[in-house]
């Protein structure tokens, strides 16, 4: 891991705030740990005593519904902090959170983050303003839920995860969700998701290429999400 002062966290989110000697101490007291894919990070109903800051790799934030499906609620990326909403509320996760891929990720206590807290207003700020900015994300994937039919969704879906995530040097998409996933994504039975995939094949707008996505028309697929 590399110094604190340097980290892609620290220049993409709330941690910016912080002056060379939070930094410093940020430095002393993190812990770097691995997660292999397919590994929680936290549960649902554990208590996070701390954040976590992402270096690399991405994880899927999703909750366990009542009929035991996996409703995947956001995707977070290297550059991003996962935990700040636990520790503000001082409740348990209510979301668990799992690796897509192998990542690279430290840990910050709980009291380190509500010294610098209680001692940085601008990071207090930005903090708040990064929770703001989960609500407001949100309350845009109810409305889409509410009012858009799953084939906009899913264009729309498609279209997010290559804008924020990229692709493979093969154009396929670089995060490879299952079908499971992509239909929790958009709120769908699998079986409908599998359908609309086929037919969006079948019109040019994407290739099927076994479990990876390749996106062929994304003006295609703009005209149908809007």
């Amino acid at each position: 891991m590399g110094k604190c002062e340097q980290c892609i966290v620290r220049e993409l989110s709330s941690l910016k705030a912080l002056n060379k000697g939070e930094l410093l101490r940020l430095a002393e007291c993190k812990t770097s740990h691995t997660i292999k894919k397919g590994e929680h990070i936290f549960e649902e109903g554990d208590t996070v005593n701390g954040i976590y800051c992402i270096t690399v790799g991405v994880c899927k934030l999703s909750k366990l519904s009542a009929n035991g499906k996996d409703q995947i609620v956001k995707l977070v990326k290297a550059g991003e902090l996962l935990g700040q909403r636990t520790i503000i509320s001082e409740e348990p996760a209510n979301l668990s959170a799992v690796a897509l891929e192998d990542m690279e990720v430290c840990f910050i206590p709980k009291s380190e983050v509500l010294n610098m807290f209680d001692q940085n207003n601008q990071f207090s700020r930005n903090v708040m303003k990064t929770i703001c900015g989960d609500l407001k994300e949100t309350s845009d994937h109810l409305v889409s839920i509410s009012q858009k039919t799953v084939k906009e969704r899913l264009a729309e879906t498609l279209i997010y995860l290559e804008e924020n995530f990229g692709k493979n040097t093969d154009g396929s998409l670089r995060i490879q969700l299952t079908r499971e996933e992509l239909a929790g994504m958009i709120g769908t039975a699998t079986e409908s998701c599998i359908r609309l995939l086929s037919d969006f094949n079948k019109l040019g707008l994407i290739e099927l290429i076994g479990k990876k996505i390749v996106i062929k028309d994304i003006g295609k697929l703009r005209r149908i999400a809007d």
